[in-house]
């Protein structure tokens, strides 16, 4: 057999044969060229090493509007400095749900008001809003805070009043709703067949 019936018989099996077989290797394609090519090359262009989370917490959500969340939340931000003024200029000033995407970029000069997505003790990557600034001695160190927690996290896995430039892992530039609940059913489905 020549190579170009090989190739013609493979191109064939891929796009055009509708058998289980054939849409197995099609989902394998597609996993292999996005973690494998599109992913690390996003990651590359836009300067982090995740350009893209899947939010699997509400600690950023607003379930009101946005007045009316700043009625119920403006103590703890006037306290820090930062007025309502200033917050409606923020970045995502009206938070983001459980099961959104959000692309990330590098977090160089990042400010107050922006959101970043950082390691911590915590299996998963936390993605909160900063709220300050520091330097710790050894470089910048952010103080973050989840806009629908009622102040920040402090506890043996996370300490969101001293989170260290390196931990960061890049910070927001766009959101793309619910399409990370692929990610949220896929990762809980798994769940559910390791635990049988």
């Amino acid at each position: 057999m020549d190579i170009k019936k090989a190739l013609k018989k493979v191109w064939y099996f891929i796009w055009e044969d509708n058998s289980i077989l054939s849409w197995a290797v099609n989902i394998a394609l597609a996993f292999l060229l996005i973690k494998f090519i599109v992913y690390p090359g996003l990651g590359f262009i836009l300067g982090t090493t995740h350009p893209i989370v899947a939010v699997v917490t509400g600690s950023m959500e607003h379930d009101q509007p946005f007045d009316k969340w700043w009625e119920a939340n403006k103590a703890y931000y006037e306290n820090t400095g930062i007025t309502k003024k200033t917050f409606e200029d923020f970045p995502m000033k009206n938070g983001f749900n459980k099961g959104d995407i959000i692309m990330l970029r590098s977090a160089k000069n990042t400010k107050v008001g922006e959101i970043i997505v950082f390691k911590s003790k915590r299996p998963d990557p936390i993605i909160h809003r900063v709220i300050g600034i520091k330097n710790n001695g050894s470089g910048k160190a952010y103080m973050t805070k989840g806009d629908h927690n009622r102040a920040p996290i402090s506890d043996d896995s996370l300490d969101e009043q001293n989170i260290p430039e390196t931990a960061v892992i890049g910070k927001s530039l766009l959101r793309i709703p619910l399409l990370g609940y692929i990610k949220i059913w896929f990762v809980e489905l798994l769940r559910l067949v390791g635990a049988t």
